[in-house]
Formats: C-alpha cells, sequence, structure tokens
C-alpha cells in the first residue's frame, strides 16, 4: 500500500511546480507587454518628432523659396564675416590692430542690415558716433589733466552728465530720431567708455585710434559686401510696394462691387478665390510702418537704376497714405455689402449698371496709375479715363434722383377690447414701413461709398501726377507713336513756306 504522507508530498511538489512555471510566464508576458508598450511609445514620438522636423523644414523653404534675395543675405552676412576674421587669425593682419580686431567682427555683426540704405545708415552712424564720441572725450582728459587733481574727476563726471543728458535728449527730437538715432547713441556709449576710463591721454589717443579704424574696417567691408553683391535697395522695395498696394485696391474694388450685383447667392455661396481677391485691400491698411522705414533707408541710398540720390521719397509716403484711405472706404463698402440688410431688389436693379460702370473706371484709373509708378511713364489717356470716372460719377447721381423708395405704409391693428381691466392698445405695424427703407439706406451707402472711392482716386492721379512732376516721367513709346499717327499732315505749300522761313533765319 502506497503511504498516504508520500503522496500528498508528490502532489505539494506538482503544484508548486506547476504553480512557479505559471507565475514565469505571467512575468515572461508582463515584461513583453512592458517593452512593446515602451517600443510603441518611442515609435510614437520618434514619428512625432519627425513630422514636426518635416513641417518646420517645410517652413524654413517656403521662407527661403518667398523671397530668394534673404538666402543670399544670410551668405553675404557670412562672407563679411569670413573676411573680416582674416584679419584676427592671419598674423600680419593681427599685428597691425591687434586684439582690436575684435570690434571689427562686432561691427560687422550689429551694422549689415537687409537692405542697402539701413546698412549705410547704420554704418555710417556708427563711424560718425564713434568718432565724435572719441575725439571729445580725448579733448575732455586732456583738459581734466591739465585742471590738477582736484578738478579732474569733477570736469570729467560733468562732462559725461551734460553730453549724455544732451546727446539723450536729442534722440526725441524728430528728425534725429528718424536719422540718427543709431548715432546718438553709439555717441553716448563711446564717450562714456572712454571718458570713465583710467588710461592717460597718450595711451587714450592711441585706444581710440585703434577702435575707430576697426569700426571703419567693419563698415566699409559691410558696404562693399552689401552693394556689389546682388544689392537689395529700400526705394525699389518701396516703389514696388506702392505699386502692389494699388494693385490690390483695384482688385478687391472690382470683385466687391461685381459680386453684390451680379447674384445674392454669391454673398454667401462664395468661393474661395473670388472672396482672396476681395480682401487684398486689407494688406494695404498695415504697411505704413514698412513705408516709413523703408523712405528712411532710401534716403541713404546713393543712385541705382531709375532713382537718382536726392528721389522724392516723401512723395512715396503721400501716395501710401492716401492708397490706405481709398482701403479704408473699400473696407466700408465690404461691410455694408456683406451687411444682413439685403437691398431692395427693384432699387438694386434701378442702380447696378451705373454702380459697376463706375467701379469698373475706378479700377481702371488705378490700374493705369499703377503702370504709371511702376514704369516711370506718364499715360496719355490717364485723363481720358479721370474724365470717364466723372461721367460715371455724375450718372450715379442722376440715378439717385430717380431712385423708387417703397412709399411707407403703416396699417393699425382693431382695437381690442376685451374686458373692462384690459388696456386698449394701438398696434403699429412699422415693419412693413421701415424693413425697405432700411434696405434702400443701404444701397445709397453703399453709391456714396463709391462716390467717395472715385473722389480719393482723382487724389491719388494727383499725387502720383505731381510725382511724375518731380522725378520727369518720360513718355512711353506707344503713346508717342499715338501722337505721331494723330498728328496732321502738312500740305505743300505749307512744307515750301517752312523751308522758306528756315532759310531767312539762316542768312540772319
Amino acid at each position: 500500500m502506497v503511504n498516504e504522507g508520500e503522496v500528498s508530498s508528490e502532489l505539494e511538489c506538482k503544484v508548486q511546480i506547476a504553480g512557479d512555471h505559471g507565475s514565469k510566464e505571467v512575468q515572461d508576458r508582463s515584461e513583453r507587454g512592458l517593452a512593446k508598450r515602451f517600443w510603441l511609445g518611442f515609435a510614437g514620438l520618434l514619428s512625432g518628432f519627425m513630422s514636426k522636423l518635416s513641417q518646420g523644414w517645410g517652413k524654413v523653404c517656403g521662407v527661403g523659396s518667398e523671397d530668394p534675395r534673404r538666402v543670399f543675405h544670410c551668405l553675404k552676412v557670412g562672407l563679411a564675416l569670413t573676411v573680416v576674421s582674416l584679419f584676427y587669425y592671419m598674423r600680419p593682419l593681427y599685428e597691425s590692430i591687434g586684439s582690436n580686431a575684435m570690434w571689427a567682427v562686432l561691427t560687422v555683426v550689429v551694422v549689415f542690415e537687409y537692405t542697402v540704405g539701413a546698412t549705410l545708415a547704420k554704418g555710417l552712424n556708427r563711424v560718425a558716433g564713434t568718432f565724435l564720441a572719441g575725439a571729445l572725450a580725448i579733448g575732455v582728459h586732456w583738459v581734466a589733466a591739465h585742471c590738477g587733481e582736484t578738478f579732474e574727476a569733477a570736469i570729467l563726471r560733468t562732462s559725461v552728465f551734460l553730453l549724455a543728458s544732451a546727446a539723450t535728449f536729442s534722440r526725441f527730437i524728430p528728425i534725429v530720431k528718424q536719422r540718427f538715432d543709431y548715432g546718438a547713441m553709439i555717441f553716448v556709449l563711446t564717450f562714456s567708455l572712454v571718458s570713465v576710463s583710467g588710461y592717460r591721454v597718450e595711451e587714450l589717443f592711441e585706444l581710440a585710434h585703434h577702435r575707430f579704424s576697426t569700426v571703419v574696417l567693419g563698415t566699409a567691408i559691410c558696404m562693399l559686401i552689401c552693394i556689389f553683391i546682388r544689392p537689395v535697395w529700400a526705394g525699389q522695395d518701396l516703389h514696388f510696394l506702392i505699386v502692389c498696394n494699388l494693385e490690390k485696391i483695384s482688385d478687391s474694388l472690382d470683385e466687391c462691387v461685381l459680386k453684390y450685383f451680379e447674384d445674392e447667392k454669391t454673398l454667401i455661396d462664395g468661393d474661395e478665390e473670388r472672396c482672396k481677391r476681395i480682401l487684398k485691400y486689407k494688406s494695404a491698411l498695415n504697411t505704413k510702418g514698412t513705408e516709413d522705414s523703408l523712405a528712411n533707408f532710401a534716403r541713404w541710398e546713393p543712385s541705382h537704376g531709375q532713382f537718382r540720390f536726392q528721389h522724392p521719397w516723401n512723395q512715396y509716403l503721400k501716395i501710401g497714405a492716401l492708397t490706405r484711405n481709398c482701403a479704408y472706404c473699400i473696407e466700408a463698402l465690404n461691410s455694408c455689402i456683406n451687411s444682413e440688410i439685403h437691398a431692395h431688389e427693384r432699387a438694386k436693379k434701378h442702380l447696378s449698371n451705373v454702380c459697376i460702370r463706375l467701379s469698373s473706371h475706378s479700377s481702371a484709373v488705378l490700374r493705369e496709375l499703377t503702370v504709371m509708378i511702376k514704369t516711370m511713364k506718364k499715360s496719355s489717356t490717364i485723363e481720358f479715363s479721370i474724365g470717364e470716372m466723372g461721367s460715371a460719377v455724375q450718372e450715379i447721381q442722376h440715378a439717385m434722383k430717380c431712385l423708387p423708395i417703397p412709399p411707407p405704409t403703416t396699417q393699425l391693428l382693431p382695437l381690442l377690447v376685451k374686458s373692462q381691466t384690459e388696456i386698449t392698445e394701438l398696434v403699429p405695424t412699422t415693419q412693413a414701413a421701415n424693413t425697405p427703407l432700411m434696405e434702400v439706406l443701404n444701397l445709397v451707402t453703399i453709391t456714396s461709398l463709391l462716390v467717395e472711392i472715385s473722389a480719393r482716386i482723382e487724389d491719388i492721379f494727383g499725387a502720383v501726377n505731381e510725382l511724375a512732376n518731380m522725378t520727369g516721367f518720360t513718355v512711353s513709346i506707344i503713346d508717342e507713336k499715338k501722337k505721331q499717327q494723330n498728328k496732321p499732315v502738312a500740305s505743300d505749300d505749307q512744307e515750301l513756306q517752312d523751308k522758306n522761313e528756315m532759310k531767312i533765319l539762316q542768312q540772319a
């Protein structure tokens, strides 16, 4: 017979072995699950990082493709720093300048800007501020050294206080702030550093000489590279910015009026491209700061292309301001067109043709002005276009006099008396009278805005004509050929008379 103790011990061993094996399987499964989750998390993190990296690279490529001049500007800055660093790493050049070559590197980093005008403005301001501050600081040190030790510290501190305060106050003057703000800041910095230094006058003169020469060296390298290697002119950017703004408001005006008078459904279900063309005027509303800075930098630039040194850049600012005023009217027009109150169909049909005609003539004038500024050539048909726009204004004013306004109708509900405690009330249904009137008022507002836009376009024409007289716009070749074709042919007797007059003049 089998012992019961032995059987129970065997069963216990089998159960323990089975339990250990099951726990190992559970542990292995949990470890494989953790490893799988870790791998999936790492793979997700890696894929997210790669997707963000690709998106960032796409944005970087978009910035470069939008304006390739930015890429060349970065290369020019690298070239300027490489050239300046030669004075630090090459021993013969290093011995001539010394450790002050770092000031040339700092000058390149600070002075080199995107446009030629900005680079010239900062470079010349830095050179002038450094020279004036260094010369004054050396003179003050010389005077203080000859006044004795008792007055030396007082003279230096008083000079720092007076000159730093005066230079800082000059930065609040509009013309100084606009053109020489950076130079005034460099003057304060240089004078303060030199004045508080403890060098003697001889050592101070040598130090100032090295600092000034390195600043001039760095500025000269920046100017040469910025001007002669794919230059970016601030004047040209301002010129094309004004042209682009005029094109945008002409496109917006055309599309805005056509969309309103063509079909009511287009007000709600318009395509995206058309809406983008209508909203082009918005970019012209926020260019004042850019125009001011470009005009300020363009004054520093030398003659280039069709722009001479004393080009009337302020006239471009005047044209830009008038363009923004026109864009504000277009924004008001767009707000009225997108209003929830729809115009009365009969009145809208009555004014549709004259409004579309006025908007088309106004857009045509804007496009001709754009071509005039872009090519810097006068147009012989611009006055004819202005006349057509004026006749369209007269037509729309005449149509407004004959505008069919729905008569006001007020209907009174009967008196309702329900009981002795209730108050009798008189309820006029004014909705039938007010709603058509509001529809007509909305349409009248739109037409008045169109007339105002045409008046502001005439102001733009006057400013462009003034610019043409200042800069001497030439007559285009097409206009000259038209004049020659329209010129009357002289008869034989007239030609003979002209020849005789020329002979008499030669003999005299």
